[in-house]
Order: C-alpha cells, then sequence, then structure tokens
C-alpha cells in the first residue's frame, strides 16, 4: 500500500555520497558523452516521475524539449519535500539536486520498486547541465530553485499558491560536457512510449517546440497492448496471452503472441529499465517457453528454442527490490534467483493455457515444426556452402575483391550493385584496406523467407562468407572479417530498393552489426556540376541549385544514374576515398519502430505500406522517376 502523503519529508531522504567527480568524469555516470547520454539525463528526471506513478500517486507525466535546446519533465505526483533535512540544513529538494545517490528510492517505505539505470538520480543531470531550474507544487505552496553547473544559484523561494501539487524540472546540458546537445524527439519518444506500456493506464505526452512534433501515450492494457503494437502490420496466430504473478516480493508479466512472420521480436525490462542484453528474467522465460512447447509437441524433428521462438512478439517485465545488472551497458540483469521464479510461473501458466486452448496449440506447434525443418535443411545447406567454397580459393567467394590487410579493424568492406560499379570499385579502391563484393540484380528478400531459402540464394551465401560471423545459430560477431560494411548503391529507385533489402537481411539475421556500429550507406553524388575546367560533385537537390546559381550562367549538368557512369577515379574521389567521401552509418534508435518499418515496407501486407507512402510522401527530397 502506498504511503500517504504526509510521510513523503526531507528525513526520507537518504544520501550516499557527493557530486565532485561528475563533471570531471561524466562517463562514469551516464555511460558516454556523446547522444545516449545525453538522453540519459532526461531519463534520471523521468525516472522520478515513474517512481511516483509507481507508488500511486502520479498518473500524468509531460516533457517537452524547448526552443532553446533546454528539455522540462513534469508530473502530478507528490512533489520533492521542501522541507528542511536534518543532516544537511538545507531543503530536501537541494539535497536531492547536489548530492549524489540522494533521494526516498533507498528507503523501501517510500518506494518498494523504483527505476534508475544507475542509480545517480536527478543530481547528475543538474551536474552535468549549464543551468537547471526546479519548481514544486506541494502544501498548497509554489517553490523553485534555480542551479548553474550542479550548484544553487539561488535559495528556494515560495512564489506563489496553488491547488495543485508536482514536481517540473527543466535544464539545458553544458556544451562544455557534451558532444552534441541536440536532444532528438524519436530517441525520447521511444522510452517514454516503453514506459507507458510497462505503467498500465499511465499518460504521458512528448512536444518538441522546435518542430511542433507531439506524442501522447496512454495504453489500458499495459503490455498486452505492448504486443498488439508490435504485431498490429503483422497477421497474429491468436489473441494475446497474458500472464501475471507475485512470487516473494518479486512481480512477473509477461504477454505474448505468435504471428505468422519468420523473426523473433522479445522485448525485457526489468523495474522498467529496457534490459537490451537479457538476462535471468529472460533466460527464465526462454527455458520455460522451450519446455512447455515440447512437452505438447508430438514431433520427430527435436524442437529448439529457436524455432519454438518463430513468429512470436513477447514482453517480460520485472519488478524487483533490488535489481543488480551487469554486462556492457549495464543493461543486463544479474539477480539470479529471478531466473527460477519467471520459469516457474510461465510454464505453469503457459502450460495450463496450452491444455485449455487446443486449436491455437496445435496452429503454433505446426508453425513451429515448420520452423525446425527448415532451420535443418538450412543446416545442410550451410555444410555445402563450406564444403563447396573448401574447394575453390579458400573459402571465400570467387567474386570477392579482397583487401591485402588482415587486421578487421584496419579492413572495410563495400557490396557494390552490379558488375559495372564492381568493376570500377575494383580499380579504384585502395587495394591495401578495401574489399569490393559485386551483387548481381536484387537479392532475395529475406522479410517473406525463412532461413532455408535464404541459405540457397548464392549472392546472400557469397556475401555471408565473405563476412566471415556465420549466420543463425553459428553467427559469432568476433570473426567479422572487416569492421566497416558500407553498403554502395546507385541513388534511383532500384539502387534505393537493393539498399533496403540488405537492410532488411542485416537486421533480421546479423542485427548485431548494426548494433555494433558496422554497417554503413554510402553517399554517391547525384550531379557534377562544371564549368570550363572546374567541377564540383553534388550529393542532393538543395545544394545543386545553391551550386547553379552561385556558378551562374553557362553551367554543364551531369545527373549521375548510376555508379557505373563514374570512373574508377570519379568513384574513389566522390564516394570511397576516407578523407572526402560521406558515410551514413546505420543505427537502430527504436527498435520497436525499426521492426514495424522493415514489416511494413518488405512484408505481404499491401495497404500498411501504401498507407506509410502517403503518410510520408511530403518528405521526399529526392525522387528518380
Amino acid at each position: 500500500m502506498a504511503e500517504p502523503e504526509e510521510e513523503y519529508k526531507a528525513e526520507k531522504i537518504q544520501v550516499l555520497g557527493g557530486l565532485k567527480a561528475v563533471r570531471k568524469r561524466p562517463g562514469m555516470y551516464i555511460g558516454d558523452t556523446s547522444t545516449r547520454g545525453l538522453h540519459h539525463l532526461v531519463y534520471e528526471a523521468v525516472d522520478n516521475s515513474i517512481d511516483e506513478a509507481m507508488a500511486g500517486f502520479c498518473t500524468k507525466i509531460i516533457v517537452k524539449i524547448h526552443k532553446d535546446g533546454s528539455v522540462s519533465i513534469s508530473d502530478n505526483g507528490r512533489g520533492i519535500p521542501v522541507d528542511t533535512h536534518p543532516k544537511f540544513n538545507m531543503p530536501a529538494v537541494q539535497v536531492v539536486m547536489t548530492k549524489l545517490h540522494a533521494g526516498g528510492k533507498f528507503d523501501s517505505k517510500v518506494y518498494k520498486v523504483a527505476g534508475g539505470l544507475h542509480g545517480v538520480g536527478i543530481s547528475v543531470a543538474n551536474a552535468l547541465s549549464k543551468e537547471l531550474e526546479v519548481k514544486i507544487k506541494r502544501n498548497k505552496k509554489i517553490y523553485f530553485q534555480k542551479y548553474r553547473k550542479g550548484k544553487p544559484i539561488s535559495e528556494l523561494k515560495n512564489i506563489g499558491d496553488t491547488e495543485k501539487r508536482g514536481t517540473t524540472v527543466r535544464f539545458k546540458p553544458d556544451e562544455e560536457i557534451f558532444e552534441t546537445v541536440e536532444f532528438h524527439f524519436d530517441i525520447l519518444s521511444k522510452r517514454l512510449r516503453e514506459l507507458a506500456f510497462l505503467n498500465k493506464g499511465l499518460e504521458i505526452s512528448i512536444e518538441d517546440e522546435r518542430t511542433g512534433k507531439k506524442h501522447d501515450f496512454k495504453y489500458n492494457g499495459g503490455i498486452v497492448s505492448f504486443v498488439e503494437f508490435m504485431n498490429k502490420n503483422k497477421t497474429p496466430l491468436h489473441k494475446p496471452i497474458h500472464f501475471e504473478k507475485e512470487s516473494d516480493g518479486t512481480t512477473v508479466e509477461v504477454a505474448m503472441q505468435y504471428n505468422e512472420s519468420y523473426q523473433e521480436n522479445i522485448f525485457s525490462f526489468a523495474n522498467n529499465i529496457n534490459t537490451h542484453e537479457g538476462g535471468t528474467h529472460l533466460n527464465g522465460f526462454k527455458s520455460a517457453l522451450t519446455r512447455a512447447f515440447n512437452k505438447f509437441a508430438k514431433s520427430d524433428v527435436k524442437l529448439k528454442g529457436d524455432d519454438i521462438r518463430e513468429g512470436l512478439s513477447a514482453v517480460v517485465s520485472v519488478k524487483i527490490s533490488d535489481p543488480q545488472f551487469e554486462g556492457q551497458t549495464k543493461t543486463k540483469l544479474g539477480n539470479s534467483a529471478v531466473k527460477g521464479i519467471v520459469a516457474s510461473m510461465v510454464r505453469d501458466k503457459l502450460e495450463t493455457y496450452l491444455e485449455q486452448n487446443p486449436k491455437i496449440t496445435n496452429h503454433v506447434i505446426n508453425k513451429i515444426v515448420n520452423a525446425a525443418k527448415a532451420r535443418e535443411a538450412a543446416k545442410k545447406a550451410r555444410e555445402l556452402t563450406r564444403r563447396k567454397g573448401a574447394l575453390h580459393r579458400g573459402s571465400l567467394p570467387g567474386k570477392l575483391a579482397d583487401c591485402q590487410e588482415k587486421d578487421a579493424s584496419k579492413s572495410e568492406i563495400f557490396i557494390v550493385e552490379g558488375d559495372s560499379a564492381g568493376g570500377s570499385a575494383k580499380q579504384g579502391r585502395d587495394r591495401k584496406t578495401q574489399a569490393i563484393l559485386p551483387l548481381r540484380g536484387k537479392i532475395l528478400n529475406v522479410e517473406k523467407a525463412r532461413l532455408n531459402k535464404i541459405m540457397e540464394n548464392a549472392e546472400i551465401t557469397a556475401m555471408i562468407t565473405a563476412l566471415g560471423t556465420g549466420i543463425g545459430e553459428e553467427f559469432n560477431l568476433e570473426k567479422l572479417r572487416y569492421h566497416k560494411i558500407v553498403i554502395m548503391t546507385d541513388a534511383d529507385v532500384d539502387g534505393n530498393h537493393i539498399a533496403c533489402l540488405l537492410l532488411t537481411f542485416f537486421y533480421r539475421y546479423m542485427k548485431s552489426l548494426i548494433e555494433n556500429g558496422h554497417v554503413y550507406i554510402a553517399q554517391p553524388p547525384l550531379y557534377k556540376i562544371g564549368k570550363g575546367r572546374k567541377a564540383v560533385y553534388i550529393y542532393n537537390e538543395n545544394a545543386k541549385e545553391k551550386t547553379v546559381e552561385k556558378m551562374g550562367k553557362k553551367v554543364s549538368i551531369q545527373r549521375y544514374k548510376g555508379l557505373g557512369e563514374m570512373n574508377p577515379d570519379q568513384l574513389w574521389k566522390t564516394t570511397m576515398d576516407p578523407k572526402s567521401r560521406v558515410l551514413k552509418k546505420v543505427a537502430i534508435e527504436d527498435a520497436v519502430e525499426a521492426d514495424d518499418i522493415f514489416t511494413v515496407l518488405m512484408g505481404d501486407k499491401v495497404a500498411p505500406r501504401r498507407k506509410f507512402i502517403q503518410d510520408h510522401a511530403k518528405e521526399v527530397q529526392e525522387l528518380d522517376v
């Protein structure tokens, strides 16, 4: 039961450290000072509001990105206490803002379960901000205080009366600390949407005053709504299955639904934190799933976890009082007891469901058995590919023009559309560090095929062999032969389609290549504009108009339809030379959104694709017709 509002006072604020080292070594507290660390500041502030919601005191959170580059987070919770802290002889809000690891979440009577990835709190956001303002509505009063680089520059003041309650924190990150201080609406929106799914009925909104973009999130179905959202453009096989149970102070909630696709999509959370690297809760879920379905399946083929998770969308959420995080990014749950708790609950509930719903059970098991047969066929195809490869030039495909460098961190491979462009690229490249792999035509659309069909495609198998990592259950990132994989296609409709097919393949079957920053897209020029002996290369329509206007009359304009139109020197100079080229790194800011876009653009359903094109038609900058 939530503690009464009057019991949340200064004395409940516990302090575990100071702020001295935060500005000196920010990476220790927020991971890094890039875009990721910047947005982590917002998450810390939002986590305070979420904790109020989980304790039963907050129903609405509003996040705004302001035109001046600052961001504000407002909630209608109890408001941070403002009375004097007995130990520090200063307002409790000032303790929270200036002392590391200070807050009510360390007192289990105030918050039984709390988020906050590193537990560093809003004080770190304050320390790394050029300016921060806090406004508190509490005790029918409005209180205000301002800080600069973590230090208060004004006393806590009573600035008015109110019948409302809550906290608003507004801060502007310090450009002396961060590589960039520009907040991304989509990154913040993704996290807030997750939080709205994970906290049933909580209203969260985000608004970007720079662009006018706004999203409102409220999901009364909680994680069941999350699963439905993931499958909205897929074809589900049944209604979502939902379990929830509390055991030994740990709450486990699972929602799952199979669809007709060939990809698994499982998200795991611990105390609202997206555990990207999984952990004990996810392991417990997977083992229970495998055991439950193997109990009901009558098949000659042995079913593995990968088969059972094909076409599964699921959310696993646990709430525990003392989460232990580990892994590279501190997003892997390590509490050993949680595995058994999740596994026991899921197996028990799922077996009951499968027993009570025989039609759905048979339908899903048929899909799983087909997945297992396809996996066995894919395994044989891989073995055949390896045997064939071993007979010709080592194990590398004949069409690959490899580089001389053996150190993968210094090597890059250009996956090029067509033999003509491949020829120019081979002649123009730096042979020491750049490998070229030309592809003939369009590769298979892997969104519509299982792994066994994919392994029958010659272009894909050549690419897998060249990269060296293997695929599926054999995938090993450490065996990657090139740390830069550059997709280089024509700047036209066909070229863009081939790039989409390649990205779909990497996202669906080699996602960690993208997650670890190995995949890039080359940016060949659209135009060559010349006047006399002077020539410049132009990469977009806006620059073309400005360049023509600047160069004046009698200019020649050459529109490049394909890479093959450029001679080797031009291709090197414009697109491949590390000193002058432009590469776009492929990143996944929002995994749910990425999955949905690949489903819409590359999947079977026409209606969602038509709607997507209609919705985004005005955003097209360059159209090749």
